[in-house]
């Protein structure tokens, strides 16, 4: 399954020691300039004034930073934090619950927050600007409607998929930061920190290498990092060199842009198989045996990024570079230039 892939930015059960590696202090956050500085006079102008942040959803692709950017806040404004997600709120008395235990200025981050049940996400609606919580008594007849006063809260949602929030709920949020995948210089960085952390002994060529194939992905690297120390303890002298980082992602079948088996069989589907595109999605997810939405939440978001696939209303395309990438000859489309553009 995709969502199983080492590479894939998805949590996984061992991604739970990333706690450490986690920074608390929006100033030892690395990468996401622009978000980071909109996100600083946020706060200070909150702190200033002595009230709560407004509301904030960060959207991007998974393991980017959006949980813990939630909890920098948290730390920044000196608040308490409780962490959820929109899929384990199953009814809206399980919301109400938690919403009348907040404090004033604490802070409610809900995970996946596009996930939410709609009976639910209507809850939020008077919470997030009145912050009340209208509720409903008894039924038939003599029910009747309840108003309850909340503290001031902060809701910070997270989405993988943004455009699955609906309209009425992304509305009310004050602040919208969309994460964008990491530069290579600011892995190179992240890797370092990490590796202090766990302390490990890595040489620059290392750390590099670990950089270039994590997808532009912090979660990821720190994965990476996790792989190479093991490596390195087994087969090597417990220093992670170049060579390490090398032979390790070879185990893995991590090629030098981070693209592991899947992702080489689903362009070589579209190329092999239909031409180089245009191929729907649906007909790749059942070549592959693998479900649509975790083809295009997992292993698309980064080809798309990289250049070697192209969406158009037709279906999926893959580019020229895919096929130099792969060493495979252009399909017709793709070496005739006089082929009328798919989009």
């Amino acid at each position: 399954m995709a969502e199983d892939r080492l590479v894939g930015a998805g949590h996984r059960d061992e991604d739970d020691g990333e706690l450490s590696l986690r920074p608390r202090r929006l100033r030892e956050f690395i990468g996401q300039p622009r978000l980071k500085d909109n996100l600083q006079i946020a706060i200070e102008a909150a702190l200033q004034r002595g009230e709560p942040l407004d509301h904030i959803l960060f959207s991007g692709p998974p393991g980017l930073g959006k949980t813990t950017l939630s909890l920098v806040c948290a730390a920044e404004m000196g608040a308490q934090v409780r962490t959820t997600s929109g899929p384990a709120i199953e009814r809206p008395g399980d919301l109400a619950a938690i919403l009348t235990n907040q404090e004033r200025g604490s802070i409610l981050f809900i995970d996946e927050i596009h996930r939410l049940n709609r009976a639910v996400e209507e809850i939020l609606y008077p919470a997030m600007e009145d912050f009340t919580l209208d509720l409903v008594i008894g039924k038939g007849p003599a029910a009747r409607t309840m108003r309850l006063p909340l503290p001031a809260f902060t809701l910070v949602g997270a989405t993988t998929q943004s455009g699955l929030v609906s309209a009425p709920l992304r509305d009310r949020f004050g602040h919208h930061y969309y994460f964008d995948f990491y530069s290579v210089d600011n892995l190179l960085t992240i890797v370092r920190r990490s590796a202090q952390i766990l302390q490990v002994e890595i040489d620059e060529g290392g750390a590099l290498e670990i950089a270039r194939r994590s997808r532009g992905t912090p979660r990821l690297a720190n994965r990476l990092l996790r792989r190479c120390r093991d490596f390195a303890q087994v087969r090597a002298d417990g220093v992670i060199t170049l060579e390490v980082a090398r032979q390790t992602m070879a185990m893995l079948e991590i090629d030098e842009l981070g693209l592991d088996d899947f992702d080489r069989r689903y362009l070589r589907a579209i190329i092999e198989k239909h031409d180089g595109g245009p191929v729907g999605v649906e007909t790749l997810a059942a070549a592959l045996g693998e479900e649509r939405n975790n083809i295009e939440d997992v292993c698309e978001p980064y080809l798309l990024t990289i250049g070697f696939l192209n969406r158009t209303p037709r279906g999926r395309c893959a580019t020229r570079a895919a096929c130099e990438h792969l060493g495979i000859a252009l399909p017709p489309r793709l070496a005739s230039p006089d082929q009328p553009p798919l989009f």
